[in-house]
């Protein structure tokens, strides 16, 4: 069922809500660009065995409103706003990209919030001191060529509402150290799947090995395949996913 709600700085944001007496729903939050239904055949495994699922349009994304401003933070606000909404108390968390990020900073302030946290290629902030490293200017594979091109065709709306101003918000955003991101891992409490692309990933290598040793009950795994694991390897993203969410 689409819904709305809207967030505290007076942002109106879409999400479809499937229903059920599951008292611990999945929210899925996508990437950057796109929408929820770059969710849809994950989100159509979790609804057969009995999830009730939640999938979210950011601000700027989909059929949520654009924004005056893009900030980390307020990603992060608005997902705690809309769990307040709906009267949530414990929910499991699953986030693609700027999804996953937003996904952690509500698992960092609100840890008795979130059962499960699953971050996919979740880009991690400079921490002081260091570089951008070679990941930042990265050409797409031609495998995520691919799926630009045909994620235009099968979900144009997506590209169409996408507020592309963000886009420097955002890198600016991802440039700039973040200590506080990086203190508050600690406040995680939820167990925490950590999956990344591998090689033809955005995730930088040193920067995983470090949040995952300072998230204290972390995995991490690897599935090469670049920055789109739940669209480019379904198969392998959903069976670790769903054993994570049901162990």
């Amino acid at each position: 069922m689409l819904m709305t709600a809207t967030t505290a700085d007076d942002v109106e944001l879409s999400f479809r809500d499937s229903g059920g007496d599951d008292p611990v729903p999945v929210i899925l939050v996508h990437g950057m660009g796109g929408d929820s239904h770059t969710w849809d055949r994950f989100a159509r495994t979790l609804v057969g065995r009995g999830r009730r699922v939640i999938a979210l349009d950011l601000r700027g994304h989909g059929r949520s409103a654009h924004a005056p401003s893009y900030l980390f933070a307020q990603f992060g606000a608005d997902l705690l706003h809309l769990c307040d909404h709906l009267l949530l108390e414990r929910v499991d968390l699953v986030g693609h990209s700027l999804g996953g990020h937003t996904a952690s900073l509500v698992a960092q302030a609100r840890p008795d919030l979130v059962r499960r946290l699953v971050l996919e290629e979740a880009p991690l902030p400079l921490r002081t001191g260091e570089t951008l490293g070679r990941l930042s200017s990265r050409l797409p594979t031609p495998v995520e060529l691919w799926h630009a091109v045909t994620g235009v065709i099968r979900h144009p709306r997506a590209v169409l509402t996408f507020d592309r101003s963000m886009t420097r918000s955002a890198l600016a955003q991802f440039r700039e150290p973040n200590p506080v991101w990086w203190q508050n891992l600690s406040d995680i409490a939820a167990p925490t799947l950590v999956i990344s692309g591998g090689p033809g990933g955005m995730v930088d290598p040193d920067r995983l090995a470090a949040a995952t040793a300072a998230i204290p009950r972390c995995q991490a795994i690897t599935i090469k395949v670049g920055h789109s694991v739940h669209r480019d390897r379904p198969n392998q993203f959903e069976a670790a996913v769903t054993a994570f969410l049901e162990d």
